[in-house]
């Protein structure tokens, strides 16, 4: 790419995004439906926030199995407990429905189902209960809040572009969104509060990202004026590039810190913001944008209209 700035002209290297922007669309749908696939079929897998019930936190001095713990708990009485890891293979969370007793007892109660290993003893680190119908008071809230946010953007995009950059960023959106949900469906993942919490920073963000690129789009397509539409394109994504590397690696050292000394507390917060960066950096090139081409972005589309002559009144 040639550019003139004065007298001096700069060359730089143009990465032909939209060469590719066909064979991936397809790859984005196919995630997408198995997603979606997923969701349908098997849902959520509901944290304690959602679902209410009781959640112990155990402790092991060595690493332990699963269906170990899981087997004493059907001994100790605990039927449809739940029982995963919780960061390390010698820390373990176990779910239960609701149970009757405070949680010191419960907590004791557990502590001496799962000690029949002398030689590697457990302790009690926390125990949560949360009731069930504040649980799904607050699952119902969480969907409306995704909803909410999705419907905002859609009406601030749709007022600052054109209808074609609109529904792409929308498309992007929901894209982000539900890849997200998507991942956390396949992979059996808890979806919490704090997942939520990263869900709705993940959809501002894939915004901002969004707009950082449709502006230079709108910028490219009034100054190249001899450029084809793909060419515009592609040297906005180039221009663009550098910020968005940037954005995204400094996202990435905050989520990656908080996921190795944040605690449990921020683990599925920074997963979440680790698969979201991913799927907000692909979906504002091969999502946003492709549709825009797609729809039949033209030059006409940021053409300014002046008025050069007055009609004249009978």
């Amino acid at each position: 790419m040639k550019k003139a700035e004065g007298k001096v002209v700069v060359e730089e290297k143009v990465i032909h995004f939209m060469r590719y922007r066909k064979p991936l669309g397809i790859v984005s749908l196919v995630l997408i439906l198995l997603g979606l696939a997923s969701l349908a079929t098997r849902g959520l897998n509901l944290g304690l926030d959602f679902t209410g019930g009781t959640a112990v936190e155990v402790d092991f001095v060595k690493p332990v199995d699963q269906e170990t713990i899981h087997t004493d708990m059907l001994k100790a009485g605990y039927k449809d407990s739940v029982v995963q890891y919780l960061g390390l293979a010698n820390q373990i969370l176990i779910r239960m429905p609701p149970q009757v007793g405070g949680d010191g007892s419960i907590g004791a109660a557990v502590e001496k189902a799962v000690n029949t290993d002398p030689a590697n003893p457990g302790k009690v680190k926390q125990v949560d209960s949360v009731g069930s119908e504040v649980g799904g008071e607050l699952y119902t809230q969480s969907l409306l809040a995704i909803a909410l946010a999705i419907a905002l953007m859609m009406g601030y995009v749709a007022f600052r572009y054109r209808w074609k950059f609109s529904v792409g960023a929308i498309a992007a959106l929901i894209h982000d969104t539900f890849f997200t949900l998507g991942m956390f469906s396949v992979f059996g993942w808890p979806f919490d509060l704090t997942v939520l919490a990263a869900v709705l920073a993940l959809i501002g963000y894939s915004l901002n990202d969004k707009v950082v690129v449709f502006d230079r789009i709108r910028e490219n397509f009034r100054k190249l004026r001899k450029a084809d539409v793909v060419e515009i394109t592609d040297i906005s994504l180039t221009e663009t590039l550098r910020r968005t590397v940037m954005t995204v690696a400094t996202v990435l050292l905050v989520s990656l810190a908080l996921l190795l000394v944040g605690g449990p507390a921020l683990h599925w917060f920074a997963i979440t913001m680790l698969v979201g960066l991913f799927a907000v950096t692909y979906s504002s090139i091969y999502i946003a944008t492709a549709y825009a081409l797609w729809a039949g972005l033209s030059k006409e589309d940021f053409m300014v209209k002046t008025k050069t002559e007055v009609d004249a009144r009978p």
